[in-house]
């Protein structure tokens, strides 16, 4: 069947942190709680403007900050036979069940949730970034699906990050950080566009959360207390550096009421006029102008501003293990690559090992299958997968099942797959190379379902940790370009699909997903933050729930196992025992902390359940 495509003081367990180690542009090893002062100053001796494109994938900061217990009593499951929210904070989650208990739509709940987010979690997303959402409108049964992914200025060439004299991409933090990598800001039009068309409320009424925290402050939280001492080169622009440092540039600490006057300016301006002024007013200007002045200046224009527009573009469809499986398609890979991951399982249920279904970490074949399949969905991924106004995406193709039969026939069950390159699927022309971008983890995701069973799946971000570190309006702004390929070309001139173009979108792995059973209803809504992360992150947990019936709750809080095409990676708690197994098989494993946020609603029985990763700050509450 071919694809669907449809309309205080830290306890030590907080202070596992990233470090980085430059040994000859080799790649990065996680801190040590145990060594804090070493920590501390190993962060501070990076180089950090040595680091190359190809090596900035491994300086994602996003440490882990302590696990919290998986249960109703921590705020991370919930249940409710009305609706259900969940989100990366629990002052955001607050303000979503709020909007649900007026009556509010899953649209209006959201709009106040990302709101809120910009404020308290500002280091993962806000109105000057994007975002990805799938909306399922239960009186239509449509399945809407909004990109709202920032765009490269008009000006902007394919060598933006590249010196085509010298023949070198710029190192990463040259190109990270000012006006350079700021995209144009797809959040505030797709939230507007899309509440238009779903909302109950009136959307002036949505920011009174947000409004309210940001004129009164609300307090530092463990994590960004965290990030704040261990991201590099937060504190190189002076707004942020005066929100969010105090007189002698240290970090705020943990409890500090921190308020936000501009924000609050900025979101009343939102409330009386919607986009219009960020788009076309002087909030719009303001961006221009930050961008434009910087030492590290962009090309960003009004005229980019102005013509920004957000896509509908059709889902990416496949009946899985009994159910429909829906995604974002292009220019989100995730949605894609999530879906050739499974489809790819699929094929080899014929083969599954015998017996009942654990976990990943307990059957070594299984483990061997995904990691497997994953390496084979992440070369398609890097090779087919870009902003398809620009690029003829095969979509058709990648989730056929004749060709997800042949890849997975190249999975070898007793030894790891060593050399992975590309397939042709049908309708790809061959023209493009694997390329690699750094598309770091600093992201959030909410899921919301309200009362008419209406559902919001919705992963949004400014890319790396504090975006690009420039300030408006009390938002930080994107620093999303650099999801593009660094490099345009091979070595023999072979075009890269995800280099940059004017007006084009990156590349990426967000992956807000729904799924559906038989009779065409919402059974769970799911996605995370996480970079390429995401794709595993999520991949897992369908995989499990799907195909072999495992409890949410039980695979959101298990350890992962995930391969993003590079490497493998164990999440630190994996049994020794399991890591010498796959290293039998040929595998290479590294341990590392991961962050995922996983954020899901369930349908279970009449009502749903909702569950948010341990490994955040998020919660779920429904009524």
């Amino acid at each position: 069947m071919t694809a669907e495509r449809q309309s205080q003081p830290l306890p030590a367990a907080m202070r596992s942190l990233l470090a980085i180690t430059m040994l000859a542009g080799a790649a990065c090893a996680d801190l040590s709680a145990d060594n804090t002062s070493a920590n501390r100053q190993s962060a501070q001796d990076l180089r950090a403007d040595q680091v190359t494109a190809a090596q900035g994938k491994d300086l994602a900061p996003e440490p882990e900050s302590g696990r919290s217990s998986l249960d109703v009593k921590a705020g991370k499951i919930a249940s409710g036979s009305d609706f259900m929210a969940v989100t990366a904070n629990p002052h955001a989650t607050d303000a979503a069940y709020a909007i649900l208990s007026r009556g509010g739509s899953a649209i209006d709940a959201a709009v106040a949730a990302q709101a809120v987010l910009g404020l308290t979690e500002p280091q993962s997303s806000g109105l000057g970034g994007g975002g990805f959402m799938l909306y399922w409108d239960a009186n239509s049964k449509r399945l809407f699906t909004y990109d709202g992914r920032e765009t490269a200025p008009l000006k902007a060439d394919e060598n933006l990050f590249y010196d085509p004299i010298n023949d070198q991409p710029d190192r990463f933090f040259n190109a990270v950080i000012g006006g350079k990598s700021v995209g144009v800001p797809g959040i505030v039009a797709l939230l507007d566009e899309a509440q238009q068309a779903h909302g109950k409320l009136n959307w002036s009424t949505l920011f009174d959360d947000a409004i309210n925290l940001a004129e009164n402050g609300f307090e530092v939280s463990p994590r960004l207390n965290i990030l704040l001492n261990y991201v590099p080169k937060v504190a190189e622009r002076d707004a942020i550096a005066t929100y969010l440092f105090d007189e002698d540039r240290k970090p705020l600490p943990v409890g500090h009421r921190i308020k936000n006057p501009a924000y609050a300016k900025t979101l009343k301006q939102l409330a009386a006029g919607r986009g219009r002024d960020f788009y076309s007013g002087d909030l719009a200007r303001e961006m221009v102008a930050a961008v434009n002045a910087d030492e590290n200046r962009g090309e960003l224009s009004m005229q980019d501003f102005q013509s920004y527009k957000v896509k509908q573009r059709p889902a990416v469809c496949k009946q899985l293990f009994g159910y429909r499986v829906c995604g974002m398609g292009p220019p989100s890979s995730g949605g894609m690559t999530t879906l050739q991951i499974l489809g790819i399982l699929s094929q080899l249920e014929e083969q599954a090992p015998s017996g009942s279904f654990v976990s990943m970490t307990d059957n070594i074949e299984t483990a061997h299958q995904y990691i497997s399949a994953s390496q084979l969905a992440f070369a398609d991924r890097n090779t087919y997968i870009a902003d398809p106004d620009f690029i003829a995406v095969p979509i058709d193709g990648l989730l056929a099942n004749d060709y997800l039969k042949s890849r997975a026939q190249l999975i070898d069950a007793v030894k790891a797959l060593n050399e992975v390159k590309a397939g042709q699927p049908p309708g790809s022309s061959g023209a493009y190379i694997q390329s690699s971008s750094p598309e770091l983890m600093s992201t959030t995701h909410l899921s919301i379902v309200d009362s008419d069973g209406n559902a919001v799946s919705m992963t949004s971000s400014i890319e790396t940790a504090f975006g690009s570190r420039l300030m408006v309006g009390g938002f930080i702004l994107n620093n999303q370009l650099t999801d593009f390929s660094f490099a345009p070309y091979d070595s023999d001139k072979t075009l890269i699909a995800n280099r940059v173009q004017g007006g084009k979108r990156p590349r990426s792995s967000m992956s807000p997903m729904i799924v559906f059973d038989q009779s065409g209803h919402p059974v769970l809504v799911i996605g995370s933050p996480g970079g390429k992360k995401i794709i595993g992150y999520v991949a897992r947990t369908l995989y499990e729930v799907l195909a072999h019936n495992r409890a949410l709750d039980a695979s959101i809080k298990d350890l992962h196992v995930l391969h993003m095409g590079s490497r493998l990676e164990l999440e630190k708690g994996i049994s020794e025992a399991f890591s010498a197994r796959l290293q039998a098989l040929g595998h290479q494993p590294v341990n590392k902390a991961q962050t995922s946020g996983l954020h899901a609603i369930q349908r279970q029985g009449k009502g749903w359940i909702g569950v948010a990763d341990p490994r955040r700050e998020g919660t779920a509450r429904g009524q």
